[in-house]
């Protein structure tokens, strides 16, 4: 008599061969998504120099729009930002202090509207009440999450209401943290670069184009900040203005030391490369020391997932076979 073939063995009605086909079916569609955004990489500069150029239309003719979509776009958004700002100082919640303080915010984070400082105000009140009030209603009213107690859903309900108060302070923080990394890797190249420009004989707004071009696509971040400075130092009346306004706009003490070279520089005259070059030779031992910090943390970061990962996997491996002979011999 013969037997009947044991079953194959099936999760969610799905076969080992319909497992693999899925696999590999994933697999296919993550290299193509890879080919496209290999080919279809844009210019990181792109879009940063067009800004500049417009900054620079706004520096020498005063105006905010080059173009009528521009300008439409400006009015919307000037319309709902004096909405906003009549509701918060109809409140009495709107304090200039605070609009200088989101303002320098958004400057270390790369935007440049200024007319976000009081959308982030008006985040601050508005989440509250949305998504505070939202939780309420849902634990409270609608009466969701039955099995939860009392205390548990307090503490939901208080989470809801810190979380949506200081999101847009963690978002721009999150931001200006990113930028400033960023900006903090260039600048050692570029303090070299700006050496070399000094010692051809440029002047420093030229130098500044300069560097802002050559680093522009291995440093964006830093070339945009560059650039800008090089456009306010040919148009503002005052050159210290745009080396302060570089200081403000960067949240790094390495740039606020540079800063304070240039302006020194253009006071008293200064050899401005031979400065530089003891900078650049400071900003490449600071960068190397974080290095070696990061590297002598790393056994101690790699241990937890050796242990949870690695080290079972391994006992698997060479353990495996031998339990697995073991046991069809006992059986």
């Amino acid at each position: 008599m013969q037997g009947t073939p044991p079953p194959s063995s099936a999760v969610f009605g799905l076969t080992a061969t319909d497992f693999a086909t899925l696999m590999a079916a994933l697999a296919t569609f993550a290299v193509l998504v890879a080919m496209y955004a290999a080919t279809t990489v844009r210019d990181p500069m792109a879009k940063r120099v067009k800004a500049l150029n417009e900054r620079r239309e706004q520096l020498k003719a005063g105006i905010t729009a080059s173009t009528v979509k521009r300008r439409t776009k400006l009015v919307h958004q000037r319309e709902s930002t004096d909405r906003m700002r009549s509701l918060l100082q109809s409140l009495k919640v709107l304090q200039d202090d605070q609009v200088k303080t989101a303002q320098k915010k958004l400057a270390q984070a790369g935007m440049r509207s200024k007319d976000l400082a009081v959308a982030i105000i008006f985040a601050r009140m508005i989440l509250p009440i949305v998504i505070g009030g939202g939780a309420a209603l849902l634990l409270y009213v609608v009466g969701a999450f039955p099995l939860w107690s009392d205390f548990k859903r307090f503490m939901v309900f208080g989470a809801c209401l810190i979380g949506s108060y200081k999101a847009p302070d963690i978002y721009l923080h999150n931001k200006v943290s990113k930028r400033t990394a960023a900006i903090r890797k260039g600048l050692p190249d570029a303090l070299d670069l700006l050496v070399i420009c000094a010692e051809a004989g440029l002047t420093v707004d030229a130098a500044f184009a300069r560097v802002s071009r050559e680093l522009g696509r291995a440093y964006p971040e830093l070339g945009d900040e560059f650039q800008l400075t090089s456009i306010e130092l040919s148009f503002l009346t005052e050159r210290r203005q745009a080396f302060e306004n570089l200081a403000n706009r960067v949240d790094l003490d390495a740039v606020r030391g540079v800063v304070t070279t240039m302006i020194q520089t253009e006071k008293y005259g200064t050899p401005l490369a031979s400065a530089l070059r003891v900078l650049s030779a400071e900003f490449r031992h600071d960068r190397m020391m974080r290095a070696e910090e990061k590297a002598a943390r790393l056994p101690a970061i790699m241990t937890v997932p050796l242990i949870l990962f690695i080290l079972p996997t391994l006992f698997v491996v060479i353990l495996g076979p031998a339990a697995c002979s073991i046991s069809k011999n006992l059986t």
